[in-house]
């Protein structure tokens, strides 16, 4: 092959012909690369100028060059000029080049280009790569173009000398180093074999012959190094700092495949440095490959003695690299540091390993699933089988995993924690599953007596134990992270579906037997029977009726009937309730066992709740502890199952409703009966509608639920002035609840018939909640007569259940069940509770402006006169312009959407502002006059030409002696006025005088602009556009004038989400884009440059590439280095934390499917 003339110009075989170029040849790949190698050597050998012109050519062409070199160039012109002649004829604008562009052929390309450099060489390992030319030419010609400023060329020379030329190339010559030297050991052999011989029996021919080829040979090795010592110190010493990352992950990927191919030459500290050193770059990509070329390294146990003092060195940065800002960094430093820990268990100390420990509860599932292979290697690393084994035989038990669980449940203990089992299942559930579903062993530990010298489960080693069995079996049974861990259930491959099937199997035959025996060994401890009660839900009930086992089933029931009468706790109630709602199914065939055990139990209960409740009110104010307890103990027990199950038969509200009524007629009801009746009559209802719903209701029906909802309402009312707090926020709570469902929104959905249960709150009702709101809601923490030693935990607590209560009310505002003014006094509450709730109020301002923006804009101006109006407000009130600047931002940028709504807003402000006059005499300003101040925030958000209406109204309440004020007294209308000039059509500016001292305010009117033509007409307002603006200014200057301020109370809305708008902190820190002092981080360059403990004495400091282009800098110096992430740990449900990191109830799930019961 001869792609060239003797011209150096390309050959062409014109349009569509084969490919004649080197370059078209290797990105066509339509020969094979060993062919077009051997070509170009045969074309080398018969003219070694034309061939390497061609091999030139192809570097300059795989960069995007146009340009070609030609033979009187190549000849004649060193190669900084032949570079500078190509940079001149080189477009970098479009930033695509071959190596870079995307598409399947380009990386095809990519492939071929690579293939081509790596056949090259090893085709001319044994002849012409030793003749002094070929390589010195193309190492000279790569390193000027490493050193170009145009990026392409330095890409394409950095990816030839360090892919192609170092991992290719330099891989290749790494290849003939090793071969050198193999051959060189073998020849040394043979010579030491020969001349060892005696005197007779010796070749003297041989023994030349083989000194002859050991100096050939070390001449050649000695070749090769000086080759990879140019192309190391030309390209990649320069080049692994250079500006463009993608080129310094090159590099870093590329030096460690040099050190694991030929670790005797380049694994040493000389070039670990630079490794090191870049673990500090400031992109991801950069520090991903360093520690991908370090686990290489650490992958090989023998390469660890070359590699102690560097991970002494190093092993504080990877350790912190665990936290690194981009997950899949993160990721990849623990798994360097559990290749550490494989090779030598002293390298890492006990802090190292606690900083991993905790990662295995990060919400990012990679790193938690990397960290439990960390973990299951450090904990479980001595292990002894044999031991375990015998062990277990002579304690009779089937697994030899003993031990093993409890060093977990000990580390479960250990790091503090204790509401995240889930969480450490799922990080071990890769590395550990095997000792995970060892379900029998679990029962073991739980269920054997204690023997005399063995250590026993502790009552907190025995509950940790009971929540990780717990959370094992739901791992296997959904086989899914838990919430908090990964985007959403993935779908599941046919052989993940199969383990689970089986997994659940396993399970379920396994705890049908076992469930009953721990249920009766821990029935008296709450948490462990709540947390046992959990397991049923991923039974396969099959089992029960397909194996015969119902005997086990009346065991389970036998067990769960006496939970149920020996606590009274919510938690444990409410597992027994679910757990009977789940065997009720009707879908299996115990379903008719079940129930009737359900029906007794009920039964049962009802009969002591109704003679206990009889008591309690015959005894009335005599009535004990014993008769109190009586009561709440059965309706605790009711109302738990009442969430659940359908028990209107039993006639629960009736009982519910006497105990109410006495407490209101008597005032002396205990809190907790009346809170439990509250609730249950609430489910009660709940169940009748759902009854109604589902079915043909008759007009009985309908009158009779109306009857109980009227009744119960009517209860929760007066329940609102009971003295104890819960009682009256659970009253709150469902009466919000019950409006809700009982609203217009009823009868939607082709339910007409349902007309007569829509319940519409009266004035009175409607004021009682808001009067709820503001005194239970907008409290500060001074006044609940907290203690300073209460736990921060409870105020979390009290906040999320405030959140709650205005979340309710908020909601019935939104669907228009209670009138919209009535947020007026929540609104001007945005300022000084922005930090509790902010979200909420700014949240029910968007849902209320769509439902109607003129009402929602006199509920906002409501709002501010309220606050300047306030008893305790003065005229230099901080807070109310602001709230008004804030009010003002919500309505956007669009003006032509809020344009009536905002006008709407300056006309009831001006109104209200000359409302009443000053009973000292027309000369002085009008009570609210400095009102006009607050109102001027909102002036921007007027049109221009609306602003001249406005002022045209405001002048209309002005008498002439107003408009010749200047005194600070008549600072509001000076001010509003100006903002109204501001920007509209020419008009005149007042200016203030106060005192001695002179203030003049002069404005440059902007003239008008063009007017702007429109054909959008806005329906049922005073304000419509028309094709000019000329006609709107008239139409509603008319509208104003002849003060129609008529609005429509707004209907029903539909169905809009209320979401909660909690702002969260952008991670991305403004700091994250300054360099860091690199000074003062332990092992980085600077470090070394002053400490040469890790170079040669001979070595020099690698100071920042000359040749980065000053746009390079810049980018450089704009990337982020912050490399550390915050671990986002899991929702918890510990007691003392489940108030801080509980969810709030402020979401738009509540507000779907009003009509459904929720069970828990």
């Amino acid at each position: 092959m001869n792609p060239l003339k003797a011209n150096g110009v390309p050959q062409t075989n014109g349009e569509g012909g084969d490919p004649v170029t080197l370059f078209e040849v290797v990105r066509m790949g339509k020969s094979a690369m060993q062919s077009v190698v051997d070509d170009w050597i045969e074309s080398y050998k018969q003219d070694r100028d034309i061939a390497l012109l061609d091999l030139i050519n192809f570097f300059i062409q795989c960069s995007g060059c146009k340009g070609t070199v030609r033979i009187e160039m190549f000849r004649n012109m060193q190669n900084a000029e032949i570079i500078r002649k190509m940079t001149e004829e080189f477009d970098e604008d479009s930033g695509d080049y071959p190596l870079t562009m995307p598409g399947p052929l380009w990386k095809k390309f990519r492939y071929n280009f690579c293939e081509f450099i790596c056949v090259l060489i090893r085709q001319c390992q044994y002849s012409i790569i030793y003749d002094e030319y070929l390589m010195d030419t193309v190492i000279s010609l790569l390193t000027g173009l490493s050193d170009s400023q145009v990026r392409a060329f330095r890409h394409t020379s950095t990816l030839t000398s360090v892919i192609a030329r170092s991992m290719k190339l330099m891989t290749a010559l790494v290849n003939v180093a090793l071969n050198l030297s193999i051959h060189q050991d073998n020849t040394q052999r043979q010579y030491e074999a020969e001349r060892n011989k005696m005197a007779g029996k010796r070749a003297n021919e041989k023994l030349e012959l083989l000194l002859q080829k050991r100096k050939e040979l070390q001449e050649n090795q000695d070749e090769i190094e000086n080759m990879m010592n140019s192309i190391f110190k030309g390209i990649f010493v320069h080049r692994y700092r250079d500006a463009i990352a993608e080129i310094r992950a090159i590099c870093i990927e590329e030096i460690g495949v040099w050190m694991k191919m030929y670790s005797d030459a380049f694994l040493n500290d000389s070039y670990l440095k630079y490794v090191g050193w870049t673990l500090h770059d400031r992109q991801g990509e950069v520090r991903l490959k360093c520690l991908k070329a370090l686990q290489n390294l650490y992958t090989n146990r023998e390469l660890f003695p070359k590699l102690e003092l560097f991970t002494n060195r190093f092993k504080d940065r990877i350790v912190s690299m665990t936290l690194d800002k981009e997950y899949d960094v993160a990721v990849e430093a623990i798994r360097l540091i559990t290749l550490i820990l494989q090779g030598s268990e002293d390298a890492l100390s006990n802090e190292d390993c606690e900083n991993v420990y905790h990662l295995v509860y990060s919400a990012h599932r990679p790193v938690a699933v990397a960290a439990g292979e960390f973990l299951h290697r450090k904990l479980f690393s001595r292990h002894d089988p044999q031991a375990e084994e015998e062990l277990a035989k002579r304690r009779g038990r089937s697994s030899p995993n003993g031990n093993l669980l409890r060093m977990l449940v000990l580390f479960f203990l250990e790091s503090e924690l204790h509401e995240h089992a889930a969480y450490l299942v799922d990080s071990l559930w890769e590395s550990s599953q095997e000792l995970l579903k060892d379900w029998e062993c679990m029962t073991e530990l739980l269920l054997e007596e204690p023997v005399q010298g063995e250590e026993v489960l502790s009552d907190r080693q025995e509950s940790s134990l009971i929540e990780l069995m717990v959370c094992t079996i739901r791992q296997a049974a959904e086989a899914h992270p838990p919430v908090g861990r990964g985007t959403g259930k993935r779908v599941l491959t046919a052989k993940e579906r199969k383990t689970q099937i089986d997994d659940k199997n396993k399970l379920t035959e396994h705890f049908i037997m076992a469930l009953p025996m721990l249920l009766s060994k821990y029935q008296a401890d709450s948490e462990k029977v709540a947390n046992l009660l959990q397991i049923p839900m991923f039974f396969d009930l099959d089992v029960y009726s397909a194996g015969r086992m119902e005997k086990h089933l009346d065991a389970l029931l036998k067990q769960i009937r006496l939970v149920v009468e020996k606590h009274i706790e919510t938690d444990v109630l409410e597992a027994c309730s679910k757990t009977y709602s789940i065997l009720c199914s009707e879908e299996y065939t115990i379903m008719n066992r079940v129930d009737i055990a359900r029906s007794q139990l009920i039964d049962e209960i009802t009969d002591r709740f109704t003679h206990s409740v009889e008591d309690l009110l015959q005894e009335a104010e005599e009535a004990d502890d014993d008769d109190i307890y009586n009561v709440l103990s059965t309706l605790k027990r009711l109302t738990a199952f009442h969430n659940a199950h359908d028990l209107t038969r039993w006639d629960l509200f009736g009982s519910c409703y006497r105990l109410l009524k006495a407490g209101i007629e008597q005032g002396a009801m205990p809190e907790q009966i009346a809170v439990q009746a509250l609730q249950c009559s609430h489910y009660s209802i709940l169940w009748q509608l759902v009854k109604i719903t589902e079915g043909t209701p008759s007009k009985e029906d309908l009158v009779a639920l109306r009857r109980v909802v009227k009744s119960f309402l009517a209860v929760c009312q007066q329940c609102l002035s009971n003295v104890n707090t819960p009682v009256k926020e659970q009253a709150f709570m469902l009466l919000c609840d019950l409006l809700m469902v009982f609203s217009h929104q009823l009868v939607s959905g082709g339910r007409e018939g349902l007309e007569a249960l829509v319940f519409n709150p009266d004035s009175t009702l409607q004021n009682e909640l808001l009067t709820f709101i503001l005194d239970h809601v907008f409290i500060d923490q001074d006044d609940e007569n907290q203690s300073d030693e209460e736990d921060e935990a409870n105020k979390i607590e009290a906040l999320h259940k405030r959140r709650n209560l205005l979340a309710a009310f908020s909601k019935l505002i939104i669907y228009d069940i209670v009138d919209m003014p009535a947020a007026a006094d929540i609104f001007k509450h945005y300022m000084k509770y922005y930090n509790d709730y902010g979200d909420i109020i700014k949240e029910t301002l968007s849902k209320t402006r769509q439902s109607d923006k003129i009402l929602c804009a006199k509920t906002l101006i409501l709002s501010l006169q309220q606050v300047l109006t306030h008893p305790l407000h003065t005229l230099t009130h901080p807070g109310i312009k602001e709230l008004a600047r804030r009010f003002a931002l919500t309505f956007g940028l669009d003006q032509i959407k809020t344009r009536e709504a905002v006008a709407t807003l300056h006309k009831d402000g001006i109104e209200f502002a000359f409302k009443y006059q000053n009973p000292h005499g027309a000369e002085f300003p009008p009570p609210n006059l400095a009102f006009l101040e607050v109102l001027s925030e909102f002036s921007s958000k007027l049109l221009r030409q609306d602003k001249k209406t406005v002022h045209s109204y405001l002048e209309k309440f002005m008498s002439e002696s107003m408009s010749e004020r200047r005194e600070d007294v008549w600072l509001p209308l000076i001010s509003y006025r100006n903002s109204l000039l501001t920007g509209g059509e020419d008009g005149d500016r007042m200016s203030v005088t106060s005192g001695a001292s002179s203030k003049t305010s002069s404005i440059r009117s902007k003239k008008g602009r063009t007017p702007i033509h429109k054909s959008k007409r806005i329906e049922g307002g005073s304000i419509s556009h028309t094709e000019t603006y000329t006609e709107e200014e008239s139409s509603v200057e008319a509208s104003w004038l002849r003060g129609n301020d008529s609005l429509q109370t707004p209907g029903a809305l539909t169905t809009p989400q209320l979401t909660s708008t909690v702002l969260r902190e952008n991670p991305r820190q403004a700091a994250d884009t300054h360099l860091p002092d690199h000074d003062s981080e332990p092992g980085s360059e600077n470090d070394y440059v002053h400490n040469r403990g890790l170079m040669e004495d001979d070595a020099e400091p690698i100071f920042e590439d000359v040749m980065m282009s000053s746009r390079g800098q810049l980018e450089d110096m704009n990337e982020e280095f912050e490399d550390t992430m915050v671990i986002d740990l899991p929702p918890s449900r510990n007691r003392r934390e489940r108030a801080e990191l509980r969810p709030d109830f402020f979401d738009s799930a509540l507000f779907k499917n009003v009509l459904k019961i929720n069970i828990f």
